[in-house]
């Protein structure tokens, strides 16, 4: 999937990726007194899958599983030009955005460009009561002021690294790994 890529650690595996998300869970259920009201948006590609966990987590401990939404933010992005010449634009799907307290799910942290993004598509959908921030790994190295509510692992990386998130509903597996530069 990363050609120019090598695995260099490996962080989580399926295991212990699964115990990460329970206690997300439970921190999203503790910051928002319950789960009523709630909405879980996942930012495409691996916030989607982040987001459908966190979902059946809260749903297996509360009784009632919240709503998952689907966000598409490629044409919000301020690196457009960068990315491709034809950027492929995917399905926004989304519940009832007005008075719904969101919670926005990314796989990964890093400058916060992706976030930013977002929320700038998020308000072109609806009003949110509140929006809070939910991620799997925090890599720091932030670029914009902006930091997750609810944090899986914080993950000191350098710039030459990526952290590869993996889930098994997109990539047939569950594991987060860092990547180094081949040489």
């Amino acid at each position: 999937m990363h050609p120019n890529w090598t695995p260099k650690r490996t962080i989580l595996e399926a295991r212990q990726l699964l115990r990460v998300v329970r206690r997300m869970a439970d921190q999203i259920v503790e910051v928002h007194r319950g789960a009523q009201g709630l909405l879980l948006i996942g930012i495409r590609t691996r916030g989607v899958p982040l987001a459908e966990a966190l979902a059946d987590e809260i749903g297996r401990t509360e009784g009632a599983r919240p709503p998952v939404g689907v966000l598409d933010i490629t044409l919000y992005r301020d690196d457009l030009s960068t990315v491709a010449q034809q950027p492929v634009v995917k399905e926004t799907a989304l519940p009832p955005l007005d008075d719904a307290q969101v919670v926005l799910c990314d796989d990964v942290l890093f400058t916060g460009r992706t976030i930013r993004a977002a929320l700038d598509a998020l308000v072109d959908f609806g009003r949110p009561r509140s929006v809070r921030l939910a991620v799997l790994i925090d890599r720091g190295h932030r670029e914009l002021p902006i930091q997750a509510d609810v944090v899986g692992e914080k993950v000191p990386t350098s710039r030459d690294e990526l952290v590869d998130v993996q889930f098994r509903l997109t990539d047939g597996e569950d594991r987060v790994r860092i990547l180094e530069r081949k040489s």
